[in-house]
């Protein structure tokens, strides 16, 4: 008699990788189109519509450093201390327009407009002070402590490609540059369920046989982080009638419909035959640990993912899956992060075939390199292994079993987001 398997995959079954099934998908599904104007405060997250340009240079103009004293550098002495009467007093925000420099050091401090003619700035603890004017030592080389305008950005330079999903650091550059608002695509908007008539709502009294709705709050939380709009559409009933016709309502008014649980094999998993019912099943099964049911299609026209309904693996596959079809669906330029080399502090057993990420934290392993630890449960079904982990361990598909010492690859959670 043959043992019994403890992973659900078969070894007939044809799985789709991730990259073959998001390009899949990917390639049928509408550009981002639309486009809107708003206000930096706004722009944080949005992704950007138009490549944006700087309106002035960055510096705008040539500025100090440090705090200090600006002089030219044909003023001074290569082998001995230079003596130079003290002129005027610049501090940040004031005009350096009219003042003379020939023979002349003026106080000056970090950000002020470095008079015209001169070129080196000394730091203040560098130079003695004393009866009216400034000794400066020998060595300064020309251009010291001067920032040139332009020298980070130059007018009329790209400050923002299409596409970024824009970050504060963007937002700086681009108030520096000297704008104000940015062109970005709408939000998209995503409807998200979860399903099962063993769903409770968060706080409900938990019937018999009934476990509370975790997914949904998961789910809508990451693809904030992800800048989606989103409406949370509750719980669908394990009705099947019901379950199609809100999915086709869920449809009409929305870019993407997201589920979760009921897309497996079992005779109360609907939401598979529902989307065949309403719609197309474009691929169902993928090559991924946790997380391999996982069924995407199409609502007449509006795009339809099926997670699985085990927490750890709803996880993994929005962050692997759904995350890029979000980015194409926003117009949004994405690459998926790189994993970092990690050395694994643990053994694992792994099947190839599939690709699989496993919940680890991270370490300073005894010679101070970092390491992964698998110190949590490792059931899809396990919460708890996604609040105590770091990130995510990947095991690629041709690795067999791991072993101590071995490099993985390795993706802290807010990476993933």
């Amino acid at each position: 008699m043959a043992g019994l398997r403890d992973d659900c995959v078969q070894e007939s079954e044809k799985l789709l990788s991730i990259e073959a099934a998001v390009a899949r998908l990917i390639e049928a599904l509408p550009a981002g189109a639309g486009r809107e104007t708003v206000a930096l405060s706004q722009a944080d997250g949005r992704v950007a519509a138009e490549d944006a340009f700087a309106r002035n240079d960055l510096p705008p103009f040539d500025n100090a450093a440090v705090d200090g004293y600006a002089v030219r550098f044909a003023d001074l002495r290569a082998d001995a201390p230079t003596r130079l009467p003290l002129g005027g007093r610049l501090p940040a925000g004031a005009s350096a327009e009219g003042l003379a420099t020939a023979g002349v050091a003026h106080r000056i401090f970090t950000g002020a407009p470095i008079p015209a003619g001169a070129d080196t700035v000394f730091m203040q603890e560098d130079v003695r002070v004393e009866d009216g004017h400034v000794l400066l030592p020998p060595g300064q080389s020309r251009g010291a402590n001067r920032r040139r305008a332009g020298e980070d950005v130059a007018k009329g330079s790209r400050v923002v490609p299409a596409g970024r999903r824009l970050r504060p650091q963007d937002l700086a550059l681009a108030a520096a540059a000297g704008l104000d608002a940015l062109s970005v695509r709408p939000r998209l908007r995503v409807a998200v369920f979860s399903t099962g008539d063993e769903l409770a709502e968060p706080g409900a009294d938990l019937r018999p046989g009934q476990i509370h709705d975790a997914n949904r709050a998961m789910l809508l939380g990451l693809l904030a982080r992800l800048g989606t709009g989103t409406a949370d559409l509750g719980i669908l009933r394990d009705d099947p009638v019901t379950l199609t016709r809100r999915l086709a309502e869920a449809a009409t008014a929305h870019d993407l419909v997201l589920t979760s649980g009921g897309v497996s094999v079992g005779e109360e998993d609907h939401v598979k035959a529902a989307l065949a019912a309403t719609g197309r099943l474009d691929l169902w099964k993928l090559a991924i640990k946790p997380g391999k049911p996982v069924a995407v299609g199409r609502i007449g026209e509006t795009p339809f993912v099926g997670l699985p309904g085990n927490p750890a693996a709803a996880y993994v596959t929005l962050l692997f899956v759904v995350r890029p079809l979000l980015a194409a669906l926003s117009g949004e330029c994405y690459a998926l992060p790189r994993a970092q080399p990690v050395r694994a502090a643990f053994t694992h057993r792994h099947q190839p075939g599939r690709r699989e990420f496993v919940r680890v934290s991270l370490a300073v392993g005894p010679d101070g390199t970092a390491e992964a630890r698998k110190d949590m449960q490792q059931g899809s079904g396990m919460l708890s292994s996604l609040t105590e982990s770091d990130g995510l361990a990947v095991i690629p598909e041709a690795m067999g079993n791991v072993t101590e010492g071995a490099v993985v690859g390795f993706y802290p959670h807010a990476l993933l987001w």
